[in-house]
C-alpha cells in the first residue's frame, strides 16, 4: 500500500485565527508551530506538482482521499457499473453484474436490512416456554377442537444492553479493632469475588477497545470519567501490557504456523513512530521511514493468520525474517503483493505472485482519458474475476484447470493486444496509458503465475483488508510513542483480527487464555484460534 507524502492536517478555524493574531501582531507559540505545518503543508504540494507523473485527478485523490473504483458506464454501452471498493474486486459481485439486468440486480443488493440469528454468536440464549399451555393440550379458543403442538420454529426477540467498558463495584468491608492490642479484623470479601485489582473480563474489554475498535486511550478515559468510573490512560496501557504478555506464548505459536504456511500475503502503510523520528533528528544516518507491515497467511490447513509489524523494517524484510523460522522440508511458499520494491527484499526464495487488482487500478485511474483502450484491458480483467467465482467449491487442481482452459485464452490475447498497441505505435510508451501498460507487460510472468500454480490467489485483497484497522488506529491515535507500544499494539491486533478471520469470539477467545495461563504456556498450540473453536464447540473451552 505505497502511500505518497503525508500532507499536515489543519483546521481553516485555526488559519483564520492566525490571520487575526498577525493582524493584531500578537504572535504565541502556538501559531508558529501552525505556521511551521502550514509551510510544510505548501512545500509537500509543490514537490508533488513537480513530479512528472502527478495529475490534477492524483494529486486530487492523495489530498481529499480515493472514493470509489467503479467503472463509468461507457455512453451507448448496456454495461452496468463494476462496484469495487478499497478492497479491490469482488469476483462474485463481479460475474453476477455481467448476467443480471439492472432491475434484478437492485432486488438482489437492496436485502432486508436484517441480520440472521446465527451471526450473534456471542449473545446469552434463554429458553422461554408457555406457563400454562403445553404441547398435546386442547387449544385454548374453545369454539376451536383443535390442540397444541410444537412448531420447533420459536419465535426470536434480541434484546440490547449496555454498560460502560469498565463497571467498578465498592465493596465496603467492615473492620473490627481490639481495644488492647489494637489488631484490625477486616470483613472477608463475598463468596466468589478475587482480591485481584482487575478481573480478566476489565482486561479484555480494554485491549478490546482499544486494539479491536481502534478507539484512543484519551478517548477511553474520558468516557469512564463520565460514566462515574474513571481509569487513567497509563493504567490501560500497564492492563494492556499484561494482557500482551500473558498472550504471548500464543503469538509465538502463531508466527511458527504462519513461517510454515502455503500463501502469503503481504503489504504496508505507513506509521508514526515518535521515538524514531527523534532518533532520526539526533542521529546522522541516514533516516528510514516507519511503516506497519500486514502479513496474512493461509495455512496447509486452510486456516488464516494475520501478523502486524511495526518499525523501520518494510514488508519484504518482516517476511524474510518470518520465513527464517520457516521449516527446511516444506516447499516454497507462495508470497502475493504488489509490485513494490520493498515488498520483495529478502534472500529466502519464494514463489512470486502479484496483484491484478492494482494493475487494474492504473487503469481505472485514467478510464476517463483513453476510454476505449482501458476498456479492453478492464473488460479483459473481469472475465477472469468471472471465471474465479465459477471456481467456488473446486478443488485447487480444478481451479488450475478452470484457469488455464477459461482464463489464459483471455489473458494470451490481452498480451498479443498490449504487444500490437507498442509494435505499431498507436501508444505512446511514456504517456499514462503506456506506462499503465508497460506495467503489465514488465510484471507478466508473476501477473500470470495462477495459470501454472495452484492456489495462487488473483489479487493481494486479503491484507488491504487487514490493514483497515491499522490505518484506522493512526487516523484515531495519529502515532505510537515508542517502539515498545507499537509492538504492544502488534501482538494484540494480529490475535484480535485473526480471531475474526477464523470466525473466532475475541471476547471469549481472550478470556480463555486469561484465565487458562498456566495451560497457555504450557501448550500454545492447543490454543489457537481454530483449535479453541474446535473445543468450544465441543464445549470443552
Amino acid at each position: 500500500m505505497a502511500k505518497g507524502p503525508e500532507i499536515p492536517k489543519t483546521d481553516s478555524a485555526e488559519i483564520e485565527i492566525l490571520i487575526s493574531r498577525l493582524k493584531e501582531n500578537k504572535l504565541e507559540q502556538r501559531d508558529v508551530e501552525l505556521i511551521e505545518r502550514l509551510l510544510r503543508t505548501v512545500m509537500v504540494l509543490v514537490n508533488l506538482l513537480q513530479r512528472k507523473n502527478m495529475s490534477i485527478k492524483r494529486l486530487r485523490d492523495l489530498i481529499f482521499g480515493r472514493h470509489t473504483e467503479k467503472r463509468k458506464a461507457v455512453s451507448g454501452s448496456q454495461e452496468e457499473e463494476k462496484p469495487e471498493g478499497d478492497e479491490g474486486i469482488d469476483p462474485v459481485i463481479e460475474s453476477k453484474r455481467s448476467e443480471m439486468s439492472r432491475r434484478e440486480w437492485k432486488v438482489v443488493a437492496r436485502g432486508h436490512g436484517r441480520r440472521a440469528i446465527d451471526q450473534y454468536r456471542g449473545a446469552q440464549k434463554v429458553e422461554c416456554r408457555h406457563q400454562q399451555y403445553q404441547a398435546g393440550a386442547k387449544c385454548p379458543d374453545s369454539a376451536c377442537p383443535g390442540r397444541l403442538y410444537d412448531t420447533r420454529r420459536p419465535n426470536l426477540f434480541i434484546q440490547f444492553s449496555g454498560q460502560p467498558i469498565l463497571a467498578g463495584t465498592i465493596f465496603e468491608q467492615e473492620v473490627l479493632r481490639c481495644s488492647a492490642c489494637q489488631d484490625r479484623y477486616v470483613a472477608e470479601l463475598p463468596e466468589g469475588v478475587s482480591k485481584n485489582r482487575y478481573e480478566a473480563s476489565a482486561d479484555v474489554a480494554i485491549v478490546l477497545a482499544k486494539y479491536g475498535a481502534q478507539l484512543p486511550f484519551y478517548r477511553l478515559a474520558q468516557m469512564q470519567k463520565n460514566c462515574g468510573v474513571p481509569i487513567s490512560e497509563s493504567v490501560m496501557f500497564e492492563r494492556s501490557e499484561q494482557v500482551a504478555d500473558q498472550v504471548l506464548p500464543l503469538y509465538l505459536a502463531l508466527k511458527q504456523e504462519a513461517a510454515n504456511g502455503e500463501v502469503i500475503h503481504t503489504d504496508d502503510t505507513v506509521v508514526k513512530i515518535l521515538s524514531c523520528l527523534k532518533e532520526d533528528q539526533e542521529a546522522a544516518t541516514e533516516r528510514r521511514a516507519t511503516n506497519t507491515s500486514g502479513i496474512v497467511v493461509k495455512t496447509r490447513d486452510g486456516h488464516l493468520i494475520a501478523l502486524y509489524a511495526s518499525g523501520r523494517r518494510h514488508a519484504g524484510e518482516n517476511l524474510d525474517q518470518l520465513l527464517g523460522e520457516r521449516d527446511e522440508e516444506l516447499g516454497l511458499p507462495i508470497q502475493i503483493a504488489d509490485a513494490l520494491a520493498a515488498n520483495w527484499k529478502g534472500k529466502h526464495p519464494r514463489i512470486a505472485a502479484k496483484c491484478w487488482a492494482h494493475a487494474r487500478r492504473k487503469f481505472i485511474e485514467i478510464e476517463e482519458n483513453f476510454p476505449a483502450a482501458c476498456g479492453v484491458v478492464l473488460e479483459a480483467i473481469g472475465k477472469v474475476y468471472g471465471y474465479e467465482a465459477e471456481t467456488v467449491g473446486m478443488s485447487a487442481a480444478d481451479r488450475l484447470r478452470h484457469h488455464q482452459t477459461k482464463s489464459g485464452p483471455v489473458i494470451e490475447e490481452l498480451y498479443q493486444w498490449i504487444g500490437e498497441q507498442f509494435g505499431q505505435r498507436l501508444v505512446e510508451p511514456n504517456s499514462s496509458l503506456g506506462q499503465a501498460l508497460r506495467y503489465l507487460e514488465r510484471h507478466r510472468k508473476e501477473l500470470t503465475t495462477f495459470l501454472s500454480v495452484v492456489n495462487i490467489p488473483l489479487d493481494n485483497n486479503a491484507v488491504e483488508r487487514a490493514l483497515k484497522p491499522v490505518v484506522l488506529m493512526r487516523k484515531n491515535a495519529m502515532f505510537y510513542k515508542t517502539e515498545h507500544g507499537a509492538s504492544i499494539s502488534d501482538l494484540l491486533m494480529s490475535v484480535i483480527e485473526t480471531c475474526r478471520l477464523n470466525e473466532v469470539n475475541a471476547w471469549d477467545y481472550l478470556l480463555t487464555l486469561l484465565s487458562r495461563k498456566p495451560e497457555v504456556r504450557r501448550n500454545p498450540g492447543a490454543f489457537l484460534p481454530w483449535n479453541y473453536q474446535r473445543a468450544e464447540l465441543a464445549g470443552v473451552a
